[in-house]
């Protein structure tokens, strides 16, 4: 599994953009679920856990193992051969867990996933700042502005 270290982006979150763990978490939880129905179709038979503490991401697939030949529906089931190339002692009717590594969703999904991960931080900022400000509609406001960024808009 590729080694992502989240505890000092989500601590730089915090700080920076004032988005708390639980947020980030989810937002990052909701990321990598979109990345798996594009790759696989559905995010039904995967777990995306993410740990705050160690700063971990897992995903982990679930899938139930039949007989050889009996397999209706690849995202939910294995056969009973191609589990057993994963573990030798698993037998049909138990659940296999198997960890999914981010380098088979390839560079183009991650990617992908960094883009869409930047636009939900930047709604969550702009949604934190209307709800801090947007109850002071038709104040007036004194202030100095320090850096003005192009392109870029509160609303």
């Amino acid at each position: 599994m590729a080694s992502i270290n989240l505890i000092e982006a989500f601590r730089d979150f915090k700080d920076a953009e004032n988005i708390d763990r639980p947020t980030m978490m989810k937002v990052v939880e909701d990321v990598f679920k979109t990345l798996l129905r594009k790759k696989f179709g559905s995010d039904e038979n995967f777990d995306v856990i993410v740990n705050a503490e160690k700063g971990d991401l897992e995903i982990i697939r679930r899938r139930m193992i039949v007989e050889d030949g009996q397999v209706e529906d690849p995202l939910s089931q294995i056969g009973y051969s191609d589990a057993t190339k994963i573990e030798p002692d698993f037998e049909v009717g138990e659940e296999l867990y198997q960890e999914i590594d981010l380098y088979d969703f390839g560079r183009r999904a991650i990617l992908a996933a960094k883009q869409t991960l930047a636009s939900r931080i930047s709604d969550l900022k702009k949604n934190a700042l209307a709800k801090k400000y947007g109850d002071r509609t038709g104040d007036i406001i004194n202030a100095e502005v320090y850096q003005v960024w192009k392109k870029k808009s509160c609303f």
